[in-house]
């Protein structure tokens, strides 16, 4: 056996009813390899395809088991007939955004390896999809991606690894022991300030957006042209993310107008920062705090204000590592204690590079890939983003009993197109 690393075992502590810790990846399939002509499934073919693979994937063959007060990884091989299979039959035909919905709110079994495939049937323009489920204490965004490297095979050519795709830029390496030690002070300072910010902070006022959740989730799946966006930000100094974060900003606008509420000049969220991977840990990010702008004139104004934020953010999040409270189980304990009242942030946007060329599930082409962010604490709306084969793929996930999602999802779907029809070129 082997120990779980602290901050993958936090992330079995944050894991309980009512706040399912796992990562979703859904997919949609075109007719080939184990896919046949009338869209149905071959699994003994899949399975075939995925079981060398798996034997070759530590994560998805060992579940975790109470040594004392810790945990640690033990051997379990999966059952394939189990983890890879079809919806059940039995269940009413819907679409495949509010099957996503309905899955974060089923927890993954305990006592197997902490993963599933399952594959669904046909529709809304497509012959078959997946859906992937992840525990996150297994992978983060970037190890998630990871997997779906080693599961999947590239369309055409090899796709660079997912740590290379998904190593940061701009990030410091070899600093002198000099610079080491005038950081120290800082980085302590900086993180008793995020701690007490955690526990304490009163950034969000009342709102919709905060407090219990329901069992009813939606999921709204939202897109655009990667390149042409990625051209827009750059002609303004900003990034991808940074659009990203404007067209969120742009939902959440429109969802306060649409529920009654005051709409602020700034809401803040919680966006992860991929962190240089080192170490066992499958979960190495930081977190950095980013003010979305709401009450402004345009889309510029908005993309220049939060690419401000989000230059030095980013910066300093990388500096200060994980989030103090998410390095071992007795800091997310903590954390779950107080999620429930928290008002530090209002929404969950995170942003992950995924694969740049098409993919093939066991010979079945991969037409497009959406991820599905968990909600934690009260927070009652996430976005998560993934790029794939040219496009931003994104999933908006919100309570369906208290949120406006889809008019979040519309607002934000509209900013994108405004920000890629006036992309240069």
């Amino acid at each position: 056996m082997q120990w779980l690393a602290p901050a993958d075992e936090a992330n079995l502590v944050l894991d309980h009813p009512g706040q399912v810790n796992v990562f979703l990846v859904a997919g949609a399939l075109s007719r080939g390899g184990f896919v046949g002509d009338d869209g149905g499934p071959d699994l003994a073919t899949l399975r075939s395809a995925l079981s060398t693979r798996i034997q070759r994937l530590r994560a998805l063959r060992h579940v975790p088991v109470r040594v004392g007060r810790r945990h640690a990884w033990a051997d379990a091989p999966p059952d394939l007939a189990y983890h890879v299979r079809l919806v059940d039959r039995d269940t009413v035909p819907m679409t495949l955004e509010r099957r996503c919905g309905e899955l974060m709110t089923v927890p993954l079994a305990g006592n197997r390896p902490l993963w599933e495939l399952l594959l669904v049937p046909g529709g809304n323009g497509y012959d078959a999809a997946f859906i992937l489920r992840i525990h996150h204490a297994i992978a983060d965004g970037m190890s998630a991606v990871a997997l779906v490297h080693e599961l999947f095979d590239p369309e055409e050519q090899p796709t660079p690894s997912a740590n290379a795709a998904t190593r940061p830029t701009g990030h410091q390496q070899g600093a002198g022991p000099e610079r080491h030690a005038r950081r120290i002070p800082r980085k302590v300072w900086f993180g008793l300030q995020r701690v007490l910010t955690t526990i304490g902070g009163r950034g969000v006022s009342p709102t919709m957006l905060l407090g219990e959740r329901s069992e009813h989730r939606g999921v709204a799946f939202v897109d655009a042209d990667l390149g042409a966006l990625e051209r827009r930000a750059a002609s303004m100094g900003a990034t991808v993310n940074d659009a990203l974060l404007a067209s969120v900003a742009a939902g959440f606008e429109a969802a306060l107008r649409t529920g009654g509420e005051a709409v602020p000049t700034a809401l803040p969220v919680s966006s992860p920062v991929a962190l240089r991977r080192h170490g066992p840990a499958s979960n190495q990010v930081g977190v950095m705090l980013v003010r979305l702008p709401l009450a402004v004139a345009g889309s510029d104004d908005r993309l220049r204000i939060i690419s401000a934020q989000t230059h030095i953010e980013k910066s300093r999040a990388r500096e200060q590592g994980t989030l103090e409270l998410m390095r071992g189980p007795l800091g997310a304990r903590i954390m779950n204690r107080i999620a429930h009242r928290q008002h530090v942030v209002a929404g969950f946007v995170t942003n992950v590079p995924g694969p740049a060329a098409p993919l093939r599930l066991a010979g079945a082409p991969v037409t497009a890939i959406w991820p599905v962010a968990v909600l934690a604490a009260n927070v009652r709306l996430g976005v998560a983003a993934l790029s794939y084969a040219g496009r931003l793929r994104c999933a908006v996930h919100f309570d369906a009993q208290h949120v406006p999602g889809t008019e979040f999802a519309a607002a934000m779907q509209d900013e994108l197109a405004r920000l890629v029809d006036t992309a240069p070129g």
